[in-house]
Parts: structure tokens; sequence; C-alpha cells
């Protein structure tokens, strides 16, 4: 996980963050919430992309975790 706060604010980031919280295997991305340039807001799920509607650092982080633990319980 990481995650910077920005000099500003910008109208692709209100929020005034850049996050990247991966979890892979093997070089795989399985669970990945980002907001990179162009894109937004948004998490990777397996083959899925979709946004994401960001509230907070610790609901990302709880979502994030969230995903990863579900991915983990699956057979």
């Amino acid at each position: 996980m990481t995650i910077w706060r920005l000099p500003a604010a910008s109208a692709e980031r209100p929020h005034g963050l850049k996050y990247s919280l991966y979890y892979g295997h093997n070089g795989v991305r399985l669970v990945g919430y980002d907001n990179e340039q162009g894109k937004g807001d948004h998490r990777h799920y397996g083959d899925r992309e979709e946004p994401y509607a960001f509230t907070s650092v610790e609901q990302l982080i709880a979502d994030f975790l969230s995903d990863v633990r579900k991915l983990r319980s699956q057979p």
C-alpha cells in the first residue's frame, strides 16, 4: 500500500491523494485499488476493473482488505 498526499487537490483527485494498493502473487495482480491519472478512482478484482467511490483513506483500506480476504477464502 502506498498513499501520497499531493500538494493540491485537482478535478481528477479532489481528495488530494494519489494511491496504489496491490495484492498479487507471482507478479500477477489479484486485487488492486488506485487512481492512475486519466482513470480516476477505481479498483481491480481479478480480470475486472471498475470505478471506486473514494470516501476516506480508512474506508479505502477497509475495502481493499475486505476484497483480499474474500479472494483468499475462495477455494
